[in-house]
């Protein structure tokens, strides 16, 4: 993994759909809600342009989500959460989503509230595995 700009990229072996197929499958599981599912290479087709694969995963809890905005309303601006599983040219797919660290540096989140947006970490999602 690695880290840039706040954004945490994390290699998956599995093809976009499958990527994001698996992290919705372990996110409800564990009772989080799914709020949307958005094809952007579908999407870039309906404008007849190209985009290799590409799907964004909107998710988060009410209940958790809401105790961060009351701390910090602008947080709103990053919930509800997203995954974005990727390939890139090279054909090898890539999930990245914001590291729970960045936003509490940027929201000035105490480590209790931070604890409510670490389920974004793919790695504890088993996407490679």
């Amino acid at each position: 993994m690695n880290a840039n700009n706040g954004i945490i990229s994390q290699l998956s072996q599995y093809s976009v759909p499958v990527t994001i197929d698996r992290l919705e499958a372990v996110l409800e599981v564990k009772g989080i809600t799914i709020f949307a599912r958005i094809d952007q290479q579908a999407e870039a087709e309906k404008v007849e342009l190209s985009l290799c694969p590409t799907q964004l995963l909107l998710f988060g809890n009410p209940k958790a989500g809401t105790s961060l905005m009351v701390a910090e309303p602008t947080i709103a601006l990053d919930l509800p959460l997203k995954v974005l599983a990727w390939e890139a040219t090279d054909g090898k797919v890539w999930v990245s989503y914001n590291d729970p660290n960045y936003l509490k540096q940027r929201f000035s989140l105490s480590d209790e509230l931070v604890k409510n947006i670490a389920i974004i970490a793919p790695y504890r999602l088993k996407i490679s595995g």
